[in-house]
């Protein structure tokens, strides 16, 4: 770690880094808790799916149904709600994501105490459709919005320097987040409470965060802390008053950053690139997160391949801190470390393509691939949507993070989901036509197509022009 330096050297300066460095943990620790409640609320309800259809008397159809309604509104939403982070108060917007989920599982629990589906089970399907539609928009708050109020908080040069590691400790939340919905359920299962107690327990939780985000402060500026992206877009709008002075016209005053649209999110450079690149990678990640299990049953009980592809979700933990750790190291080079990341996943799916038919997979080597493969997956897509997102979001020609930030991260999410979405459907009929083999080829295909997507910025990063060959932003 690197000695704190103060933004700039007189004493205001040197007093507002230090307010800014004293507020950072609170920060991270609000809206780190708001993307945990985000991920314990939408976990929850994938624990307790067999009570659904077993007690509650939901069919497999409204729960399929179910799932592909909340990703078709979690896409529209990430792109969505990024925008209106961007555009009105970013905490507000995170509140009202929490409030909304929370209110949405008590939604479901009112449906399943009044037995909706013993009243009218039309009635009951369209009412649980309808909540599940609202939950996929609420519940894509946590994702743009708070990556751009991290944005906003860490953006001293310090916090820059260090922003692959602070972001991939912070992209742990969601899976601490599918740990706690786990271990909840089991707890209220143990017990032998009514199974809907896992559905109320994170109601409540993000109700109650609701609260406590609505006293964190978006952004330094708010609390009269000027930094550099500031001091830069004010030199800028001085300049320009000064240049229409000239010509006669008269500018109004400086009313602080304006919202880019996404026309410019998207000119900005990279941008389409990483929103493709990343689509491709939460592609791989989709097909091992839901299939693993699948896959592992031919050759294991149902217990043991749960077990055995947990190993791939552990891994993905350690993957977003390692990642951003390594290319802090190598100066912000994250498009060469993700690049090299997805290289080595290659050469696991080839192993996986080449031995998946025989049967003749060793568990202890899987388990080793499993959690190896965790990590290669994971560190990639947990940077690109947090501190890649910050790097594009930081180029000159929006002057930085605090108006942009939240409709980029929001673009890289949505665009990402929406080709993932329509990319797993294509996994079954393969499988069904081509044995399993074909899957994994298909994965490499995916995971090449990413990469070469980022193809330039690779390049870029490894032969920079001499003038900026120190740093990578």
């Amino acid at each position: 770690m690197s000695e704190t330096k103060p933004l700039v050297g007189n004493g205001d300066d040197i007093e507002m880094f230090r307010r800014l460095k004293k507020y950072q943990p609170f920060a991270f620790f609000v809206t780190f808790g708001g993307y945990f409640m985000a991920h314990f609320s939408r976990k929850c309800y994938s624990t307790v799916k067999k009570q659904f259809q077993m007690d509650a008397g939901y069919s497999a159809t409204l729960l399929s149904a179910m799932d592909t309604i909340f990703m078709a509104t979690y896409a529209a939403g990430n792109i969505i709600n990024g925008k209106l982070g961007d555009t009105f108060n970013p905490t507000t917007i995170l509140a009202i994501g929490l409030l909304g989920s929370g209110a949405c599982l008590i939604f479901i629990n009112i449906a399943i105490w009044l037995d909706f589906v013993a009243i009218n089970v039309t009635f009951a399907n369209v009412f649980i459709l309808s909540i599940y539609f609202l939950f996929g928009f609420f519940q894509a708050t946590g994702g743009p919005v708070g990556t751009a109020v991290m944005g906003n908080w860490f953006c001293d040069p310090e916090s820059i320097k260090n922003r692959g590691v602070i972001f991939g400790f912070w992209t742990c939340h969601q899976y601490m987040g599918d740990i706690t919905a786990a271990l909840c359920t089991a707890w209220v299962l143990g017990l032998g409470a009514p199974y809907w107690w896992a559905l109320f327990i994170p109601a409540v939780a993000n109700i109650l965060w609701a609260f406590l985000t609505c006293q964190l402060v978006a952004d330094p500026y708010d609390m009269g802390i000027i930094t550099p992206e500031v001091k830069a877009r004010q030199a800028k709008f001085e300049a320009k008053k000064k240049e229409m002075a000239e010509q006669g016209v008269k500018l109004e005053e400086d009313k602080g950053p304006q919202a880019i649209s996404y026309v410019d999110a998207f000119r900005i450079p990279m941008v389409a690139q990483y929103a493709f690149a990343f689509g491709f990678f939460k592609l791989t990640n989709y097909v091992l997160f839901f299939w693993l299990p699948y896959f592992l049953g031919k050759n294991f009980d149902d217990v043991t391949a749960n077990l055995i592809a947990s190993l791939y979700s552990v891994g993905m933990m350690p993957g977003g801190i390692i990642v951003g750790y390594v290319s802090d190291l190598f100066g912000g080079r994250r498009a060469v470390v993700i690049g090299t990341f997805m290289g080595m996943l290659i050469v696991f799916l080839a192993i996986f393509a080449k031995f998946s038919e025989s049967g003749h997979m060793d568990p202890i080597v899987l388990l080793a691939m499993l959690g190896c493969m965790g990590i290669l997956v994971g560190g990639p897509n947990n940077i690109i949507t947090s501190a890649v997102a910050a790097d594009l979001s930081s180029h000159p020609s929006v002057l930085g993070s605090s108006k942009s930030l939240g409709t980029v991260t929001g673009l890289i999410n949505g665009c990402g989901a929406i080709t993932a979405s329509l990319g797993l459907m294509a996994v079954g009929p393969l499988q069904a036509a081509f044995g399993w083999s074909s899957v994994w080829l298909y994965l490499i295909a995916c995971t090449a197509s990413g990469t070469a997507l980022m193809g330039t910025k690779i390049y870029a990063e490894l032969f920079p022009p001499p003038e900026t060959s120190s740093v990578i932003v």
